[in-house]
């Protein structure tokens, strides 16, 4: 019997510590003048309440809770303003604030370590390199420079878009202008158009698609701290395979670049690699 009230007492304590430790909370969050948030589970925080589509899940909850108010990712927590006059105040008025986009497993990894431009903090660095994209690589005279090869891949899509309206075969409109547009970024920032070889063109569409897909994903890991250290849902060991095959297609791209500057055959028109001086030497 001893034993049980000893059990029991242990329990009642625990108990009244947890309820004091969440009064200290609530009346430290009501002190704090943060803005209204919904009930919040243990662990998931809010994220049962934004299934089956988060905007409109979003527009349901600024109905009860007003403009601006406050979710729990999990254990990240985030602020949501869904009016234009609260948002021109988050993204106009305060814009330095909010200029860097939040990182995740899946972006750390594909752009090692947000080297890229769409996720590299704000900061000298992504000065630099847009000062340097913006004065060599899309100025003017680069742009003129790249007319012949705009109208090219025009002048490619019409002519097939004629040789399989001449046989009566189905066009995939859609698929037919991601292929020019896959054409275009891939010469003004590689200097090479997508490979003819049909095989490698479409690997290196469901690359960037697998990459656009899994930045875009949800993790575990990433929004709940105690899942930070596991790997429930494969999600690491996907985004590592992704990063080794994105990793094998750029080292191998840069060694056509070495290759051509080596024997004199590189294009006249600079690419990003030649703009950044990312060949190696």
């Amino acid at each position: 019997m001893s034993d049980f009230e000893a059990y029991f007492f242990l329990i009642l304590i625990l108990l009244i510590s947890t309820i004091l430790i969440l009064a200290f909370f609530k009346s430290t969050r009501a002190k704090s003048n943060l803005p209204p948030s919904p009930f919040s589970l243990p662990i998931i925080g809010h994220l049962h309440l934004l299934a089956p589509i988060p905007h409109q899940a979003f527009h349901r909850l600024s109905l009860r809770y007003g403009p601006v108010f406050q979710l729990l990712m999990g254990s990240e927590p985030c602020v949501v303003a869904s009016s234009p006059k609260t948002a021109k105040e988050f993204l106009k008025n305060y814009e330095n604030a909010y200029l860097d986009r939040p990182l995740n497993l899946a972006v750390t990894t594909i752009t090692y370590g947000a080297k890229d431009f769409s996720f590299a903090p704000f900061g000298s660095y992504w000065k630099f390199m847009k000062k340097l994209v913006m004065s060599q690589l899309l100025n003017g005279p680069a742009i003129d420079l790249l007319l012949p090869d705009r109208h090219d891949e025009i002048n490619r899509f019409i002519k097939s878009l004629y040789e399989k309206a001449s046989v009566g075969k189905a066009v995939n409109l859609n698929a037919e202008i991601v292929k020019v547009t896959n054409n275009l970024i891939r010469r003004i920032l590689l200097g090479q158009r997508c490979l003819e070889n049909a095989g490698e063109a479409d690997y290196i569409r469901k690359l960037i698609f697998e990459i656009t897909e899994v930045i875009g994903a949800f993790n575990l890991s990433d929004n709940i701290r105690i899942f930070k250290r596991l790997d429930l849902q494969g999600f690491g060991k996907r985004v590592k395979d992704i990063h080794r095959r994105f990793d094998t297609l750029i080292e191998r791209i840069v060694k056509e670049h070495e290759d051509a500057r080596k024997h004199g055959t590189q294009s006249a028109v600079k690419d990003l690699l030649d703009s950044i001086g990312y060949c190696r030497r």
